[in-house]
């Protein structure tokens, strides 16, 4: 019998009945064989979700704030100058985040409901005569707002302008709902959590390093310690952790995965509303439902453009004026 109680916030997501009944099982030895022998295919499926070959994937027990701070403390040294959009509440966070730690952070203003603007950190990147700038911080979906970016058009500005500064995308409430090209757009660093389009318990920090990444972790100077993939990557050889895992998620993860989750467009079946929607396609369809049902006198408007619309429906703006 399900005792889902239904919440409709960007996060955490309801969790499936299967997924909630993977995540009862006892307490094992983390550092037996029977944990490596979960850890590991849970490693290869975020790959997979991903759509990468080369990633090297780290799940550390922690949030996607975890995941940003993973990801800027690994490849980065104090000083180091990155640039980044605010367009939302999650680029703000992460845009404190960085000067917290003593980044040189570059910010381009663009209003809330509006995409990053590429051809602006295009013509950033193309003054950087000295290459100065260290990496290029992207949130995919801003949660704040409802608003998806084109990554792949981020990527192709960073080329243009012939720089080589490192890719590092947010893709916290994206990444396992909406379709995500890590080898595809050169992503460099790929950060989300358990709780969301993966939808497992909140707990986990999930991401995908790339070898320009990786090659970046023996220069960084950031102070970490908990969030050193040095650390975790050795542990991993040793099919455990370097400290004591989230035991619990994993193995749901896998099931997750069995389940069809990283082959977007593929995978059960299910029927919403009378229609049949494959698995990978379930947030696109709410995405397009809740537009249509939002379309209407007095509303306001979410995205300025609809390229910037999401595939995975949660946002929704309010009238200027509530009536009644």
């Amino acid at each position: 019998m399900s005792v889902q109680n239904p919440v409709f916030i960007p996060g955490p997501t309801n969790m499936p009945e299967a997924i909630r009944n993977a995540c009862n099982m006892p307490t094992i030895d983390h550092r037996s064989p029977a944990f490596g022998a979960i850890l590991h295919p849970c490693l290869d499926n975020v790959r997979a979700i991903l759509k990468s070959r080369q990633a090297q994937v780290f799940i550390f027990p922690s949030t996607g704030t975890g995941g940003w701070e993973t990801a800027i403390t690994n490849t980065l040294s104090p000083g180091d100058k990155v640039l980044v959009a605010r367009n939302g509440m999650f680029s703000h966070r992460w845009i404190d985040m960085c000067q917290r730690h003593g980044l040189d952070v570059t910010i381009i203003e663009t209003p809330w409901g509006a995409g990053l603007p590429a051809d602006r950190y295009g013509e950033i990147l193309a003054a950087d005569k000295g290459q100065a700038i260290k990496a290029v911080l992207a949130t995919h979906n801003e949660t704040a707002t409802g608003v998806r970016s084109d990554i792949g058009a981020l990527r192709q500005a960073i080329d243009e302008a012939g720089h080589p500064a490192l890719l590092l995308v947010d893709g916290v409430s994206s990444i396992a709902s909406m379709d995500f090209r890590f080898d595809e757009w050169g992503v460099d660093i790929a950060v989300t959590g358990s709780q969301k389009g993966f939808m497992l318990p909140p707990g986990l920090a999930i991401l995908g390093f790339s070898e320009r990444a990786m090659a970046a972790v023996s220069s960084a100077e950031l102070p970490r310690t908990f969030f050193d993939v040095r650390d975790m990557a050795k542990g991993y050889a040793a099919n455990g952790f370097p400290y004591t895992p989230p035991v619990g998620p994993p193995p749901s993860h896998r099931r997750r995965r069995a389940r069809g989750r990283p082959r977007l467009g593929a995978g059960a079946v299910r029927a919403d509303a009378g229609h049949p929607v494959r698995h990978g396609q379930r947030h696109p369809h709410a995405a397009r439902f809740q537009r249509h049902r939002h379309r209407h006198p007095g509303g306001h408007c979410l995205w300025r453009r609809p390229r910037h619309r999401p595939r995975r429906g949660r946002g929704k703006g309010l009238p200027d004026r509530p009536s009644g």
